[in-house]
């Protein structure tokens, strides 16, 4: 029975824990070099250093997602503020065409989860990336001149785009999804470092579900919906 109870407390605290992406045990290893730096130079910097490396870790977590599932439905792909809502004509690579789109951005702080969850289930059609600006992630001008990474998904209602966007504080966009491949809605797909934004671009005949500077959460706050047809399934957990 002492086993048992072992066992369980042990399981508690396994669950607890929220996973850390690969992409930041590298730079979580910097920083805890660096503390000890620190402390060799001036001992309370060690703490400073400890604090940022706690930081580092928390910033690359990676938490598992309950998604709705429903072929309807637009799930957002990140982590963060929505910041705009408005119809614009997508970025030229992504050849959505050149008639306007209804574009949700979701900005992400430092603070945010970074690990990025396709918006819908579908094929991929196009991965484009770009160069560009590192202005600030939550100018609407960003859109257009910052470095960044676009991907078409094929969907059951037409195309839509998904754009990763560097930040001012951003300078590096990971993206591990490749052409051809068939991604699930709240599938992971790539992240980006230190701040950014993603946006996504929908026909605009799309019911939108969300308001500017409301909280969204990565594969299970619903942005948008196309036309309902019936009610939706049990919500799976992405994996």
């Amino acid at each position: 029975m002492k086993d048992l109870n072992s066992m369980s407390i042990v399981k508690s605290i396994e669950n607890s824990l929220v996973p850390i992406h690969k992409a930041g045990y590298p730079f979580i290893a910097a920083f805890f070099i660096a503390s000890f730096i620190l402390g060799w130079i001036w001992g309370p910097l060690f703490y400073v250093g400890l604090a940022l490396t706690a930081w580092c870790a928390y910033f690359f977590r990676d938490p598992q997602r309950i998604v709705p599932i429903h072929d309807d439905y637009v799930i957002s792909p990140a982590d963060g503020k929505i910041s705009h809502i408005s119809e614009i004509i997508p970025p030229s690579e992504l050849n959505l065409g050149n008639e306007p789109m209804l574009r949700i951005s979701v900005f992400m702080n430092v603070f945010n989860c970074h690990v990025n969850r396709a918006p819908m289930s579908g094929k991929i059609t196009n991965i484009q990336y770009r160069q560009g600006k590192f202005v600030n992630a939550e100018l609407d001008k960003a859109s257009q001149e910052n470095e960044r990474n676009g991907m078409v998904i094929n969907t059951s209602h037409g195309d839509i785009g998904v754009v990763q966007i560097a930040g001012l504080v951003a300078r590096r966009i990971i993206c591990w999804a490749d052409m051809g491949e068939q991604v699930d809605a709240g599938e992971r797909f790539g992240l980006i470092r230190f701040g950014s934004r993603l946006d996504v671009y929908l026909p605009t005949d799309v019911k939108v579900n969300v308001c500017l500077n409301q909280t969204a959460i990565a594969g299970e706050t619903v942005l948008a919906s196309f036309e309902k047809t019936d009610e939706p399934r049990i919500a799976g957990r992405s994996e």
